[in-house]
């Protein structure tokens, strides 16, 4: 219950500035599930612009040796998924992800921006790019709904 109420705080404060460095490193060290197990590092927080990255390995792989497109899915859900909470300040969910892959990325940092094409009351509309070194390598359309 410790991890919530410290997590809830965290978000209540990126809606009403962006989390300094060292509330970065507390959300990303109680930031659970699918994100942390891919190893997605959340780098801005604020309330109208969330940034992570993501360096990929081997194990991101498929077996072609480039990384698995739902990588790509994946980094911009739960990157857009925070932005959808912190905007909201309250649980979002996930209900569209269309997600373009442009470019192939064997390894290296992935870098991910998510900013609201749409705010509503209900649902949320994202645009998340990600890049390697400045070159966009996908893009991704998603919708959040809102579960307050």
């Amino acid at each position: 219950m410790e991890h919530l109420t410290a997590m809830q705080k965290l978000i209540a404060t990126a809606g009403q500035r962006p989390l300094k460095a060292e509330e970065l490193e507390l959300f990303n060290g109680n930031n659970m599930g699918l994100g942390a197990l891919l190893g997605i590092r959340l780098t801005h927080i604020a309330a109208r612009e969330v940034r992570s990255e993501l360096e990929v390995t081997p194990e991101h792989h498929q077996p072609w040796g480039v990384a698995n497109g739902g990588l790509y899915c994946s980094i911009a859900e739960s990157t857009a998924s925070i932005a959808s909470i912190v905007a909201a300040q309250a649980p979002a969910v996930g209900v569209n992800n269309s997600t373009d892959f442009i470019k192939p990325v064997s390894a290296g940092i992935i870098e991910a921006v998510a900013t609201p094409i749409q705010i509503g009351q209900t649902t949320h509309l994202w645009n998340v790019e990600m890049r390697q070194d400045g070159e966009l390598v996908a893009r991704t359309t998603l919708r959040t709904m809102i579960r307050g």
